[in-house]
């Protein structure tokens, strides 16, 4: 069971670098096309909304091909997004490349998580945290890559072409030591196929999950840029606020499977929810810059495991798969809802306060956690041993 819980790792690294190694190279694209903000943002939102498109019936195409195959596909069509990303010849090229990777790369988003519930649940383990942390490195390592290969003065779509090779590679290594979790399904409901049962746990893990990911994903998008206007930062030493979030996220997931293990699921969560609260609170109000990287730090542990617990339980319905897709598709959704509506209200209340209401969707999810407590197994851990 390690080599499968190694092969899903490997495959969230690779993902993770082709989120990382696209976005240290839209500086260089950006420079390239000549467009500005409110172009590259449209050009962002097909990328968005290719994922929205396909997360949601993922669920019933891994029911049907297996995890392994339908990662190997998309996979392929993801990297070769990428690429195209890097050679796209105007606005509307880099809009369509766009397109076909979020439509790949969501898909193939789900259909690791499904994997590594497997796996778990196979186990008897929680290692989904790690994954997702996996997922963290590999995307500073790629981002790191594409900051070295732009010093080195190689052009974006040299160095996305290569960045999709190599990512495919460990991709496929990953799947080499994938289960078929086929070997467990339980048999489709005559009137659900390939649907999620909408029962009231899974719509409240969904709304847990989109609180969490509104708040994970307001710091990348707003938290430089708050410490710098908001709090009067150096943009260098507003970036270190982000730093701190981001390194704080990826350790707290690798550590996450110890935390669960202790506290349960539901607990790590609770606890990490309300320390992620006090971190929001703190990174807005606090009087000096020390206390507000403090605060980002406890941001980033607060919401850090909230993702990989809801998949997790989902994983655990009588309709893993499909169960899986919707609270992903469900997460991935805050990419629409969470910066305009930020952005709204900053209008009106000024940037920190709109921050500042992030932490009551922590709270939520600190409210809400009991969901997300482990269910007992009903022996399909023997079946695919």
């Amino acid at each position: 069971m390690n080599r499968a819980a190694l092969g899903t790792a490997l495959v969230f690294t690779a993902s993770g670098a082709v989120v990382g190694g696209w976005v240290s190279r839209i500086p260089a694209v950006v420079e390239r096309l000549g467009i500005g903000p409110g172009e590259l943002g449209r050009a962002l939102l097909a990328l968005g909304l290719g994922s929205l498109v396909s997360m949601p019936v993922t669920g019933h195409a891994c029911r049907r091909f297996g995890s392994r195959a339908w990662v190997a596909g998309t996979a392929v069509v993801a990297v070769a997004a990428l690429a195209a990303a890097g050679l796209a010849g105007g606005l509307w090229t880099l809009a369509g490349a766009l397109f076909v990777l979020g439509l790949a790369y969501g898909s193939w988003d789900v259909a690791m998580n499904v994997q590594g519930s497997f796996v778990d649940r196979t186990a008897g383990r929680e290692w989904m945290p790690r994954y997702h942390a996996c997922w963290s490195l590999g995307s500073i390592g790629g981002a790191a890559a594409g900051s070295l290969a732009a010093r080195a003065g190689l052009g974006a779509a040299p160095h996305l072409a290569i960045a999709a090779v190599v990512s495919l590679a460990v991709t496929y290594a990953g799947l080499t030591l994938y289960l078929d979790e086929r070997t467990a399904a339980a048999p489709a409901a005559a009137d659900g196929r390939g649907r999620a049962p909408m029962s009231r746990a899974l719509l409240l893990i969904g709304l847990i999950t989109l609180c969490a990911t509104v708040a994970e994903g307001a710091a990348g998008d707003w938290l430089a840029l708050y410490l710098h206007t908001g709090r009067g930062l150096s943009q260098a030493s507003a970036a270190l606020g982000y730093t701190v979030f981001a390194t704080a996220m990826t350790a707290g997931r690798f550590a996450g499977s110890t935390a669960v293990a202790r506290l349960g699921r539901s607990g790590a969560v609770r606890l990490g929810a309300l320390l992620g609260v006090a971190g929001i609170a703190a990174t807005v109000l606090a009087p000096a810059a020390a206390p507000a990287y403090a605060g980002a730090l406890l941001w980033g542990l607060g919401v850090c495991l909230v993702f990989p617990a809801a998949v997790s339980a989902a994983g655990e319905t009588d309709r893993p798969a499909e169960a899986i897709a919707l609270v992903t598709s469900i997460g991935y959704g805050s990419i629409l809802v969470g910066p305009p509506l930020i952005g709204a209200l900053a209008d009106v209340i000024g940037l920190g306060r709109a921050l500042l209401g992030l932490a009551g969707l922590v709270a939520v999810v600190a409210a809400l956690a009991p969901v997300l407590h482990r269910r007992a197994q009903d022996g399909s851990a023997s079946m695919a041993r």
